[in-house]
C-alpha cells in the first residue's frame, strides 16, 4: 500500500515516520511551520532510544498525491474540511483518530471507513518533531471497518501497521473500543485546564462517570475497563525516566494553536445526553471552559482543580434547578 498521513501530529507524525522507516511508501499532509520543517529538514522522530530524521514527501494538499489508502489524523474539529479536500479519491479512509465521530463523518463522502482504536502515547511540541513515548512498541492500533465487520483491507492496513512495529489487529467490533477511548479521553480538557497536577485525577472523575452513565443511557455497547485493561497487558512499556507531556489538548494549549478537540469528545456526551433528554453538566463545564482557555491562549494550568471541581458543581446546581 502507498499510504496518505493526511494529520501528521503526535499520532499521525509517528505512524508516518515508522511507516517510511519500514519501507512503505508514505507521504505526508501537514500545514504552516510543520509542513515547512519537514520539507526542509525532514521530520523528525524522538524515541526513548533517540532520534531518527525521517525523509518523506510532504504536501500542503492531499490533492495529486496518487497514495492508495488515506489515514486521517488530524483532531476532529478539522476533519469536515479534510473530507471536503480529498472529494475524488477513491481508496480506503482510516480514521486514526480519537473520538467517535469522524467514521459517520467521512462515510458521508466515501464507502470504505475504518476506524482505529487509538493507543499511542505520542508528543508533537515543535515544528518537524513528534514524539513516540514507549519502546520497543510505539503503539497499539486495532482497527476494523466502520460501522462494523472486518474485511482484506483491514486485514492488509493491520499487516502494514505490524510492520512498522505497531500491534494491530482487526476487530469487527471496533466502535465498541473506540467509545471505551472516548471515555478516558473526556480527561482531556480536565487535564489541559489544570495541568499535570495533584488532585487532576479527582477533578476528571466527575467527568469521566457522567460519560459513563449518559453511554449506558444512551443504550451504547462500550468495551469494559477490564477488556481494555487485558488488551494493554504489558504491551506499552515507557522508560523509567521518560516525562511525557500531557495529552492532545494540553498540547493545544501549550502550543497556542486556539482550537481543542473538547466539543468532538466532551461535546460528544453532551450531544447524547440532549438526545436522549437527559444532561452532562460535568462534559459541558469541561467543553465550554477548554475551549475558551483555547480561544484566549491560556497555556495549561490556567485552573486549580479545586476550581474546576466548584465551577462543575455551580453548573450542576443550575441544571437541577432547571428541571
Amino acid at each position: 500500500m502507498r499510504w496518505m498521513i493526511y494529520g501528521a501530529g503526535a499520532v499521525g507524525g509517528v505512524v508516518a515516520a515508522r511507516l517510511a522507516m519500514a519501507g512503505h511508501d508514505v507521504a505526508v499532509v501537514a500545514r504552516g511551520a510543520h509542513l515547512e520543517a519537514i520539507r526542509r529538514d525532514g521530520l523528525t522522530l524522538r524515541q526513548p532510544s533517540g532520534d531518527t530524521v525521517v525523509r518523506l514527501d510532504a504536501y500542503e494538499h492531499p490533492a495529486g498525491t496518487g497514495k492508495d489508502v488515506v489515514v486521517l489524523g488530524m483532531k476532529g474539529m478539522d476533519t469536515a474540511a479534510a473530507l471536503v479536500a480529498l472529494e475524488g479519491f477513491e481508496g480506503p479512509v482510516v480514521c486514526l483518530q480519537n473520538g467517535v465521530a469522524n467514521e459517520r463523518a467521512a462515510l458521508r463522502h466515501f464507502p470504505d471507513v475504518y476506524g482505529v482504536h487509538v493507543i499511542l502515547p505520542g508528543s508533537h511540541l515543535a515544528p518537524g518533531v513528534v514524539e513516540a513515548h514507549c519502546e520497543p512498541v510505539p503503539g497499539i492500533l486495532d482497527l476494523g471497518r466502520y460501522p462494523a465487520g472486518t474485511d482484506a483491507t483491514a486485514q492488509r492496513l493491520a499487516a502494514g501497521l505490524e510492520s512498522a512495529g505497531f500491534v494491530s489487529q482487526p476487530r469487527a467490533d471496533i466502535m465498541r473500543w473506540k467509545y471505551r477511548k472516548l471515555v478516558l479521553n473526556l480527561g482531556n480538557a480536565v487535564e489541559a485546564l489544570c495541568g499535570r497536577v495533584a488532585g487532576l485525577d479527582e477533578a476528571a472523575a466527575p467527568v469521566q462517570a457522567e460519560g459513563e452513565a449518559v453511554l449506558r443511557h444512551a443504550g451504547i455497547d462500550v468495551a469494559t475497563q477490564e477488556e481494555d485493561r487485558q488488551r494493554r497487558g504489558d504491551i506499552m512499556r515507557w522508560p523509567s525516566d521518560a516525562a511525557r507531556a500531557g495529552g492532545s489538548s494540553w498540547q493545544s494549549l501549550a502550543r497556542g494553536t486556539g482550537t481543542v478537540e473538547a466539543d468532538y469528545l466532551n461535546g460528544e456526551i453532551v450531544l447524547l445526553a440532549r438526545l436522549h433528554g437527559t444532561a452532562a453538566p460535568a462534559n459541558e463545564t469541561a467543553r465550554r471552559l477548554v475551549q475558551r482557555a483555547a480561544r484566549q491562549g491560556l497555556p495549561p494550568g490556567s485552573m486549580t482543580p479545586k476550581e474546576f471541581l466548584d465551577a462543575v458543581e455551580a453548573v450542576t446546581l443550575r441544571t437541577i434547578g432547571r428541571s
